[in-house]
């Protein structure tokens, strides 16, 4: 038996997916990106980085991806960064994903934080939230 792949870039396309097929969210930012263009029209979602562990058992095989997703705004206060990560959670937050050549097994909402941009003129709201994913081999 072969360990399980790599979700990774499987659960990017997953998110993406999810995230850009929902009126709601759309309605709410400008895109989702994993590159981001030098002109990007605020708000958005950033898929970011991602942590990987093993999540094995006996006679199986399993992964633990742990994607940072980031809302960027430039908006007075956090109201709006917060409203979008409100819906993406209700999006994730168990919720089941598909994901090729590996069978969900959960998706937990781990944590979120709001940031400001330090830098002058110290106008960009930033959320940070963040996602455990775990995985079986089929």
């Amino acid at each position: 038996m072969t360990t399980a792949p790599s979700p990774m870039l499987g659960v990017q396309g997953a998110l993406h997916a999810v995230l850009s097929t929902d009126g709601e969210l759309s309605a709410l930012i400008e895109g989702i990106y994993d590159y981001l263009p030098e002109e990007v029209p605020y708000p958005f979602v950033q898929i970011g980085e991602v942590l990987e562990t093993p999540d094995n058992r006996h006679g199986g095989f399993g992964r633990e991806t742990v994607p940072t997703l980031h809302v960027w705004d430039r908006y007075r206060g956090y109201a709006r960064v917060l409203r979008i990560g409100e819906r993406i959670t209700a999006l994730l937050d168990h919720q089941p994903l598909t994901i090729p050549g590996v069978d969900w097994i959960a998706t937990r909402f781990e944590f979120s934080q709001t940031l400001t941009d330090p830098e002058p003129p110290g106008n960009i709201r930033h959320l940070v939230l963040r996602y455990r994913i775990v995985t079986e081999k089929h």
